[in-house]
C-alpha cells in the first residue's frame, strides 16, 4: 500500500516538473534519479518518499529525519487492536491492520518478540504500562484495548503459598483419610481463603476435600451444603463418617417443603432466601455447581445473596463448563462477587460477545488462555485421573456396529422420520427444540430390536458386571426385558426412582455377586453414584451433551476401580477424538428370533423394587457376601461411596 502511494506521488511530481520545464522554469537535477530535473521546492518531500522506497523491508528501522513522516497516521483512518495474556508473564497485541507507527513502538520495547507464525508481537507484562503510554499519543487514530484491571490484579497479588498451609485444624478422622492429591486440593482452597472451586475429574473425592476445607474453617460455621434431594443422605452419612465430632442432632436434612421453617424448601423464592440469610451461614458448599448456568435464574440469585454474606464458599464440579465459557460466569461470581465488572464485560472478553437484534450473543469463546490463567491463579484447582491416579487402570472405548437387519425400519417409518426431519428444518427457531426432541424420541424406537446385542455380551462375558445407559424409557424398558429373557439380575435407576432407594440399589449392585447389570438413565443417573464393581459401560443410545456422557461413564472409572474399564459408544466425548477406537461388528445370523424371546410375566411383589432380583435370593446373597467380606475391603471403602457428582437440576437446600 505504501509503495503504491509513493509511486503515485512520484508520477505527480514528474508531471509537475514537465509543466515547469515547458514554462522554461529553472529546475535542479536530482543525481539519485539519474539527473532527472525536479523542482527545488520538491526536493525535501521527494527525499522522504525516496528513502521509504529504498528500504528493503517494511519493518526496517527508520533512518534520519524522514521517519517523522512515517510516524504519522493518515487522518480519518482508525487502527484498533486487542491486548491479551498468552502466559502468566507475557501478553500479545493483535492490531486490526498494519500500522508503521505502531510497529516502531513495538520495536522500541526491550522485551519485544515477533511470532512468525501468528505474525503478531508479544511482550513481557512488565512492559505493558510503557507500551500503553507510548501508544496514547497516537489516539484517536490508533487505539488499543486495555487488559482488564482484574487481570493485572491477579498477576500482581501475593497469594498464600499452598505448601505453607497447616492442616492441623482439620478433624483428625478426615485428615488421615485424605490422599496426597486431595491434601494438595485442600491446601489450595485454604490458600484462597476458603473461596474456591474444586474442579477435579469425576471420582477423585471432591466431597472429602470440601468437607476438609469446611472443617478447617469450623469457627465460621454454621455450614450450608447445597445439593439435590437424592444426595442429601449421602452428605449426611459423609459428615457422620468423616466429622464424628459433629453431633448428628445438629445436622438438619430436609425431606419436604413442610420443613421450610427450619431453613428453606427446594423452591428458592425470595421468602426462603430471607430465611437463609437470617440463618447467617459462614461456610457454604455448592455441589455440582456447573448446573448453575444462568446468572438470572432464581436459584442463582438466591445463592448469590447467601454467598455474599458468607466468609467461605466452596464449589464442586467435575466439569466446570459443559459447553462454553459463558457457563463459568455464575460460578465465578459466587466465589468472588464483584471480581468481574459485569456479565456483559465478561462475555465480551471471554465469550466473543456480540450484540444482535435479540441482545448479546455470548455463545462463543475468546481469550481462553487468559481466562485459564485467571482460573488457575485465583479460582480453581483441577486434576484428572491420569494425573493423580497412576494405579487406576486405563479406560478404553469401542465402537460397535449393530446388525441393521434388526432395525424396525419400514417404509412407513422412513417416511415418518423424513417428514419430521423436514418439519425441523422448516420450523421456527422457538419450535426447533421441540421438533428435534420428537425426532430423537421416534428414532430411538427404531433401534430397540438392535439393543438385543446385550444378549451377545452376556454370553461372551459370563462373569463381568456392566452398566447400560439409555435415554428414552422405551429403550430402557427394552434393555430390562432383554436381561429378563437372559435371566440376568440387574438394578434399574431412572428419573422416577425414589432418592432413598438409590443408595440401596447401588449397594446391591456393588456387593451382590449375582447382580451383574445396572440399567441407568443417562440424565438421571449419570452422576452422584459410584458403580466401580463394573468394568464395562454401554450406551444403548447417546445424549447430545458430551459432558453428560463423560460423567456417565465415570460412574465406573473412578477411585475404587481396580480393573480396566471398557466403554462402548459411537461418538466423541468431550476433548477425546476417539481416533484410536476399536471397531467391531455385532455377530448375527440375520435370525431375529434369537433376539425376540417371548416376554415372561412376573409378579412384581416377588422382586426387590428397581431390580429383577427375587427377594428370597437376596437373603441368600447377603449371607454369602457377609461371609466373604474382608478387612481390606472395609479399609478401602471410604471412597467407594464418594457420590459428589449429582445434578443440581432439582436444587435443594
Amino acid at each position: 500500500m505504501s509503495e503504491e502511494i509513493e509511486r503515485k506521488r512520484l508520477a505527480a511530481l514528474q508531471k509537475r516538473q514537465n509543466l515547469l520545464a515547458n514554462r522554461n522554469t529553472p529546475v535542479k537535477t536530482n543525481p539519485a534519479q539519474g539527473g532527472s530535473p525536479l523542482p527545488s521546492s520538491s526536493n525535501s518531500v521527494f527525499k522522504s518518499f525516496a528513502s521509504s522506497l529504498n528500504r528493503s523491508h517494511p519493518y526496517a528501522k527508520p533512518k534520519g529525519p524522514e521517519s517523522v513522516q512515517e510516524n504519522k497516521v493518515p487522518i480519518g483512518k482508525v487502527v484498533t487492536g486487542t491486548v491479551y495474556l498468552i502466559s502468566e508473564d507475557r501478553f500479545e497485541v493483535n492490531p486490526s491492520e498494519f500500522c508503521t507507527p505502531l510497529i516502531n513502538i513495538f520495536k522500541s520495547l526491550p522485551s519485544k518478540s515477533y511470532d512468525s507464525k501468528s505474525k503478531l508481537w508479544n511482550f513481557s507484562i512488565n512492559d505493558y504500562q510503557q507500551l500503553m503510554s507510548k501508544v496514547a499519543p497516537l489516539a484517536p487514530h490508533v487505539v488499543l484495548g486495555l487488559i482488564p484491571p482484574y487481570v493485572l490484579k491477579v498477576l500482581k497479588e501475593d497469594a498464600m503459598d499452598p505448601s505453607c498451609v497447616d492442616l492441623t485444624p482439620i478433624e483428625v478422622t478426615l485428615r488421615h483419610k485424605l490422599m496426597p492429591f486431595q491434601v494438595e486440593g485442600v491446601k489450595f482452597g485454604i490458600s484462597r481463603r476458603g473461596r474456591c472451586m474444586i474442579a477435579d475429574d469425576m471420582g477423585l473425592g471432591k466431597t472429602f476435600q470440601a468437607l476438609a476445607i469446611a472443617s478447617y474453617y469450623r469457627h465460621n460455621w454454621p455450614l450450608l451444603i447445597v445439593t439435590t434431594s437424592s444426595m442429601r443422605y449421602t452428605w449426611q452419612s459423609k459428615i457422620q463418617e468423616l466429622l464424628p465430632s459433629v453431633p448428628m442432632m445438629n445436622v438438619v436434612t430436609l425431606t419436604s417443603g413442610k420443613e421450610t421453617q427450619l431453613i428453606a424448601d427446594k423452591q428458592i423464592t425470595s421468602m426462603y432466601t430471607d430465611l437463609l440469610k437470617s440463618k447467617k451461614f459462614g461456610v457454604v458448599i455448592i455441589d455440582e455447581s456447573h448446573y448453575l448456568k444462568s446468572h438470572k435464574a432464581q436459584c442463582t440469585m438466591a445463592l448469590r445473596s447467601i454467598t455474599r454474606q458468607c466468609a467461605r464458599a466452596v464449589l464442586l464440579s467435575g466439569t466446570p463448563a459443559l459447553s462454553r465459557p459463558a457457563e463459568l460466569y455464575t460460578q465465578l461470581s459466587l466465589i468472588e462477587p464483584g471480581f468481574f465488572t459485569s456479565y456483559t464485560d465478561y462475555g465480551k472478553r471471554y465469550c466473543d460477545g456480540k450484540q444482535t437484534n435479540f441482545g448479546w450473543d455470548m455463545t462463543g469463546q475468546s481469550n481462553l488462555t487468559e481466562l485459564q490463567i485467571i482460573l488457575q491463579k485465583r479460582f480453581l484447582i483441577r486434576r484428572t485421573k491420569e494425573q493423580v491416579l497412576t494405579k487406576l487402570e486405563e479406560k478404553t472405548r469401542e465402537t460397535v456396529l449393530l446388525d441393521q437387519t434388526l432395525l424396525d425400519y419400514s417404509q412407513d417409518t422412513e417416511k415418518n422420520l423424513s417428514e419430521m426431519a423436514n418439519a425441523y428444518k422448516t420450523s421456527k427457531s422457538s419450535d426447533k427444540q421441540t421438533a428435534l426432541i420428537t425426532y430423537f424420541s421416534e428414532s430411538a424406537k427404531v433401534k430397540i430390536p438392535a439393543v438385543k446385542y446385550i444378549r451377545e455380551l452376556v454370553s461372551s462375558e459370563p462373569a463381568s458386571k456392566f452398566l447400560v445407559f439409555g435415554h428414552h424409557r422405551a429403550v430402557i424398558d427394552a434393555v430390562c426385558l432383554t436381561l429378563d429373557e437372559a435371566a440376568v439380575s440387574y438394578i434399574c435407576i431412572v428419573g422416577s426412582t425414589p432418592a432413598g432407594a438409590r443408595a440401596e440399589l447401588v449397594d446391591t449392585f456393588q456387593n451382590s455377586p449375582s447382580c451383574r447389570c445396572a440399567v441407568l438413565s443417562i440424565t438421571a443417573a449419570n452422576s452422584g453414584i459410584t458403580l466401580t464393581a463394573a468394568n464395562l459401560v454401554l450406551f444403548a443410545e447417546l445424549h447430545w451433551n458430551p459432558g453428560i456422557l463423560t460423567q456417565a461413564e465415570s460412574r465406573a472409572h473412578r477411585i475404587g476401580q481396580s480393573a480396566r474399564v471398557s466403554v462402548l459408544n459411537n461418538v466423541g466425548l468431550s476433548k477425546d477424538t476417539f481416533e484410536d477406537n476399536t471397531l467391531k461388528h455385532q455377530d448375527s445370523e440375520n435370525n431375529i428370533t434369537q433376539y425376540l424371546t417371548p416376554c415372561m410375566t412376573k409378579n412384581k411383589n416377588d422382586y426387590v423394587p428397581g431390580t429383577n432380583i427375587r427377594k428370597d435370593s437376596m437373603k441368600e446373597n447377603e449371607n454369602t457376601s457377609n461371609d466373604q467380606t474382608s478387612v481390606d475391603d472395609v479399609d478401602r471403602s471410604f471412597l467407594d461411596d464418594d457420590e459428589d457428582d449429582e445434578l443440581l437440576a432439582n436444587l435443594d437446600l
